[in-house]
């Protein structure tokens, strides 16, 4: 199943806020893995002043990096709808699966 993650740090107003309109944008139906960059030195080396940075992971794929700073919604509709693809969902009916 494709799913989110979100590079974050525990301070960070724009990570809380990204994450907000994520989930208003998204609901429940795709999981979010919230990752603090401050908690592995590779990361911070990574992504530190890009923080929040939003990533899309789809099975089999190379993670894409989605947008950071503030939530890209034409992004993540698309990257919804190219999950929604693969997966054999109909378009405009979350969960319904094709014959």
């Amino acid at each position: 199943m494709a799913h989110f993650i979100l590079y974050s740090r525990s301070w960070c107003h724009l990570c809380d806020d990204l994450l907000q309109a994520l989930r208003h944008l998204t609901g429940d139906a795709w999981p979010i893995d919230v990752i603090d960059v401050d908690a592995d030195p590779d990361l911070v080396d990574r992504y530190d002043e890009l923080v929040p940075v939003l990533v899309g992971c789809h099975p089999g794929q190379m993670p894409e990096q989605i947008c950071n700073y503030f939530l890209d919604e034409n992004a993540v509709r698309a990257f919804l709808a190219k999950a929604a693809a693969g997966a054999g969902i109909l378009p405009g009916e979350s969960g319904k699966m094709r014959d």
